[in-house]
Parts: C-alpha cells; sequence; structure tokens
C-alpha cells in the first residue's frame, strides 16, 4: 500500500492511527445496529452483485478518479515496509479481527477476492480557488484567504474504499462478524502488523447511509496524543461488501472539531453506482 504524502502541521497528532491504516497490501486473495434490507422486496440484486466476483471483475467495479467529482483515485502500490497480508495484522481480541480489517483496507471476511484504492479530496480543486497574486501583492486579507486555502487542500479527508467478494453466504456471514465486534469492542483493542503495535481505545457504531442491502458504520478512538478519531462504513450489495474508511488531517487540526467530518456521501454514492 502507498504511503500517503501528509503534510507537515498536524502530522504527529494522527501518526499513531495511519501507522496501522497504511501498513496494508493489496493482495490479499452504523446505524447503531446494521441497517437491512429485505432481499424479497428490494427484487433481485444485480448480476454483478450476485456473483462471486473475481479480483479482475473487482478491479473494473472499484472507483476511479472519473466516476466522481472532487476527488483523485489512486491505485494502492505494495512495498516490503507495509503488510501484504492479512496474517500479519495480529488483533489481541479475536473478535475485534473485522474491525482492524477495516482499518487496513484488507476485506473484512474471508473472502474469494478483493482490491482497493485511495482516494483524497482533490486539492488542486480547492487550491485553486486561492489568490494568484504574489506574497508581496496581497492584502492581510488575501494573505488569511490564500493560507486558509492552502491548509483546506493539505487538509483534505483521504479515505481507503476497497471491495471484497464472497462465496456462498459469506458476504451475510461478515456482515454479521462485523456488527458483533462493533458491539463487542467498544472497549477497545491493540493491532499489530510490522511489530508496530496500534492501541484504539473506543469503537463506537454509527448511522449508516443506508445504501446496499444492509449496512453499517462505526467510529473508532485511537489511543494516542489528541485521541484522533476515525470513521468507517461497510455496505453489502449481493455477495461483494464495500468498505470505507475516512481519516482527516483538517480535523485533527483541531481539536474542537476532531471528530467533526465522515467519510465522503459522494464517494459511497458513486461506489454504489459503480455496483449497480
Amino acid at each position: 500500500m502507498k504511503r500517503l504524502a501528509l503534510p507537515r502541521p498536524g502530522a504527529a497528532a494522527v501518526v499513531s492511527v495511519l501507522s496501522l491504516a497504511l501498513v496494508t497490501g493489496c493482495s490479499d486473495s452504523g446505524s447503531d445496529s446494521v441497517s437491512g434490507k429485505d432481499d424479497k422486496a428490494a427484487g433481485k440484486e444485480p448480476a454483478a452483485a450476485a456473483k462471486t466476483l473475481s479480483e479482475s471483475e473487482l478491479e473494473k467495479l472499484i472507483i476511479a478518479t472519473a466516476d466522481v467529482k472532487g476527488f483523485k483515485v489512486d491505485e494502492a502500490d505494495q512495498s516490503d515496509q507495509f503488510a501484504s497480508s492479512k496474517k500479519e495484522i495480529k488483533v489481541d481480541d479475536e473478535k475485534c479481527k473485522p474491525v482492524a480489517y477495516v482499518l487496513t483496507g484488507f476485506a473484512p471476511g474471508d473472502s474469494a477476492a478483493s482490491v482497493n484504492r485511495m482516494a483524497q479530496e482533490d486539492p488542486t480543486a480547492k487550491a485553486s480557488a486561492s489568490p494568484t497574486k504574489d506574497l508581496e501583492d496581497m492584502t492581510e486579507e488575501e494573505m488569511e484567504d490564500a493560507m486558509n486555502s492552502i491548509t483546506d487542500a493539505l487538509g483534505s479527508t483521504v479515505t481507503l474504499v476497497a471491495l471484497s467478494s464472497y462465496e456462498g453466504d459469506g458476504a451475510k456471514e461478515t456482515m454479521s462478524s462485523l456488527s458483533a465486534a462493533i458491539e463487542g469492542c467498544g472497549g477497545g483493542f491493540t493491532a499489530t502488523a510490522k511489530d508496530e503495535p496500534q492501541k484504539f481505545k473506543k469503537v463506537e457504531a454509527e448511522k449508516a447511509s443506508g445504501n446496499g442491502d444492509e449496512s453499517l458504520a462505526f467510529a473508532v478512538t485511537a489511543d494516542s496524543e489528541g485521541s484522533p478519531v476515525v470513521h468507517a462504513e461497510v455496505a453489502r450489495h449481493g455477495n461483494t461488501i464495500a468498505t470505507y474508511y475516512s481519516i482527516s488531517m483538517a480535523a485533527f487540526a483541531d481539536d474542537a472539531k476532531v471528530s467533526d467530518y465522515d467519510v465522503p456521501a459522494d464517494l459511497i454514492k458513486a461506489q454504489t453506482a459503480k455496483l449497480g
């Protein structure tokens, strides 16, 4: 998984949570409770969702830059510095593994295939609104506006989007396991990758978007300086599961708004559309 190029300001406050979130590779082949939809009432599932998809099929369905306005989507690279499979992610409490896997971009369950991408609010779109004058020609107000624009661009929300496919009832069972993990791991857990332990002190259910056949959302608080909070959503589309894990540098720069952000709704909407 490619390491993010994080801006220096505020980086110290989130490095511990990122140490787990970014120690991942890509070759691994809510509401306050789960929000589900009755399969019969919803009608026949789309063919792409109902079947067990291969990695190549998932590659065609996962979100790309052209699919969502205002975001840049990159492929993730593998590196010896990061974990290349779920086997390298150790969790002190077995039932908390599905949550840890979501936070590392791996499939939350025993999948047949999986792929992931890194999506970031496009900093060029925000920067384009900045004044083009030289610094010495700016008024104090223009200077402040320019600095705010730069800060916003550097502090945009980054989301790890992943798709995983399952055989039989694997997808439904995975959602059940994840729901149980959110409920049972409220007091936190410790995950270790590449001999780097990361402690999380709280897991809380949040309101999910309701996309897919069933969906859930949760927030995880790291046990580190500033107690950074990260947000995730997971949605099942037939035999395919989409996971979204978001982290915001901008939120961490302001302790009063440390959790005042969420998984971008536009990303969820765009990925849901591609899944049919």
